[in-house]
């Protein structure tokens, strides 16, 4: 398994496109560079176009006669097939029946917020700027709200295809302020397509005073996207770590969640 990080904004998201460049295939390209059988990446997450990454978790398999590289030195020399945006921060072996995305246990995500008339030109492609003042106590109290196990049809997005259920449970659901920039950290089991986004775009209208805090369980209940608040912009997400059953050998943002940003996220 890999901890990957990568900057998105020259991306169409993770996954490999028909049209556009994914982080994907990036990392495809470098494993392909190293190992003859050309592995294919699974993750534990699909980034949408512009989302971030700092602690994205992926898989691959590979045939025991390449394994040649000490697992030690397999970062540097997959780093050397990147570009700068994307970076694998550590390399470990994982079970027979270890996979990204259907063993994760649950995701959290941070959305960044610069939150002043001015924008932090050094923030432009990784936070939201909302110019006018928000009601973070209210912002605060629609978050409580979303916690625990809720259907969220209401603030996802259509993925195109039918789901299997829109029911996802919300574990951690806060906001947090250094200054101007507001961090939103959202943990839950699961997420659907721009779910993440229509929370944050919705209580943002909350502190803007579009709609009141006891708003929201009437949006859940409803089922309607119409119903709910606006969608936050992709560049401000931030996929931060992906839980695992201990049983999992740790790695540095899946199970032990060591890959922290700076003190002020």
């Amino acid at each position: 398994m890999m901890v990957i990080a990568y900057d998105g904004t020259r991306y169409e998201g993770w996954q490999v496109q028909t049209i556009g460049t994914g982080v994907q295939e990036k990392v495809e390209a470098a494993l392909a560079a190293l190992f003859p059988s050309k592995p294919r990446v699974h993750s534990s997450s699909r980034t949408d176009t512009g989302v971030h990454a700092l602690g994205m978790v992926a898989h691959f398999d590979l045939p025991r006669r390449e394994c040649r590289i000490p697992l030690r030195q397999l970062p540097l020399a997959i780093n050397a097939h990147l570009p700068p945006d994307i970076r694998v921060f550590s390399v470990r072996r994982a079970p027979p029946d270890f996979h990204a995305r259907f063993s994760a246990l649950g995701k959290q995500y941070r959305y960044q917020l610069w939150n002043h008339p001015v924008m932090n030109p050094l923030l432009r492609w990784m936070a939201w700027h909302v110019p006018r003042p928000l009601n973070l106590a209210a912002m605060r109290q629609a978050a409580a709200h979303f916690l625990g196990t809720h259907d969220f049809r209401a603030f996802s997005a259509n993925p195109g295809y039918p789901r299997a259920s829109t029911v996802r449970t919300v574990r951690r659901c806060e906001w947090r302020r250094s200054g101007p920039l507001l961090t939103c950290i959202i943990e839950a089991d699961g997420f659907l397509y721009k779910m993440c986004r229509g929370l944050v775009g919705t209580m943002v209208q909350v502190g803007l005073g579009k709609y009141q805090p006891d708003d929201i369980p009437r949006m859940l209940a409803s089922g309607d996207r119409r119903l709910a608040g606006m969608t936050a912009p992709a560049h401000g997400l931030i996929l931060w770590k992906v839980f695992y059953p201990r049983r999992t050998p740790p790695t540095t943002a899946a199970t032990t969640g060591a890959i922290e940003p700076p003190a002020d996220e």
